[in-house]
């Protein structure tokens, strides 16, 4: 098994202006190198947004077609989230898209009541672990954080873990910046797995401020992290090596 480099894109993100926004994360991944994967903020490319009515786009929508597109020119797969419509209800729906072209979807289990987001979106009910260039990622956005019990990892069958790391891309507000690092740490210290966050920095519509604080977080709660407060393009590597040995030597998870 390989490691999996990962690329966290701590952007900030422009306003229910979806061309602006694409445009902008061209500019900020023009200079990548090789990654495997690509981890953008939830609604990437509209921000944390209730008028679902103008914005939702189906699986057909310019969202899908620009992640399918960077994909296959990068070699490598993205994670985000955008504003979905299916059979009538609004989504904020997880998109995990692969170089070939294979879309992953998972929806957001917990909506966030205080923005009124359980009004507006349809919360998902089930949980999507993708495999990927031989690595079980955990689908996650933002307000799921808050929410240990829907990640539990456990052991499966084989005798392996469920999964190796969880992805959280987020649009998480500066004044609960604390909150957002303490629980990513816990999940990875907790799930003995790797964390990534990805969170926006700076101004929504609504007037709330951003830090991002966005993090790549190890088996043992060691951090890499995006500056806060300003854009940033932080290459990580999760290992396979640290993840086995680390596993191997603190092997808890059968304690559950």
């Amino acid at each position: 098994m390989s490691d999996l480099r990962t690329v966290l894109v701590q952007a900030n993100q422009i306003w229910e202006d979806k061309s602006a926004n694409l445009r902008h994360y061209e500019e900020l991944l023009a200079d990548m190198g090789d990654a495997d994967l690509i981890v953008l903020p939830e609604m990437f490319h509209t921000g944390f947004s209730m008028s679902a009515e103008e914005f939702a786009e189906d699986t057909n929508g310019p969202g899908i077609a620009w992640l399918k597109e960077q994909a296959a020119a990068r070699n490598c797969a993205f994670y985000t989230s955008l504003i979905a419509i299916e059979n009538g209800r609004y989504l904020n729906r997880g998109v995990f898209v692969q170089p070939d072209g294979t879309v992953h979807t998972y929806d957001k289990r917990k909506c966030f009541t205080l923005a009124g987001e359980d009004r507006t979106y349809t919360a998902g009910t089930q949980e999507v672990i993708v495999d990927f260039r031989g690595w079980k990622l955990q689908l996650q956005i933002c307000y799921d954080l808050r929410f240990p019990e829907i990640v539990r990892n456990r052991l499966e069958a084989d005798g392996g873990p469920a999964y190796d790391a969880i992805l959280y891309v987020a649009n998480w507000p500066q004044r609960r910046s604390l909150h957002w690092q303490t629980l990513l740490r816990a999940r990875a210290i907790e799930n003995q797995c790797y964390v990534i966050g990805v969170n926006r920095v700076g101004e929504d519509g609504k007037g709330l401020v951003y830090s991002g604080d966005s993090a790549c977080i190890d088996l043992l709660g060691n951090e890499t992290a995006c500056p806060a407060g300003q854009e940033a393009v932080l290459p990580v590597t999760l290992s396979r090596s640290e993840l086995d040995s680390t596993r191997a030597a603190i092997p808890f998870l059968k304690d559950r």
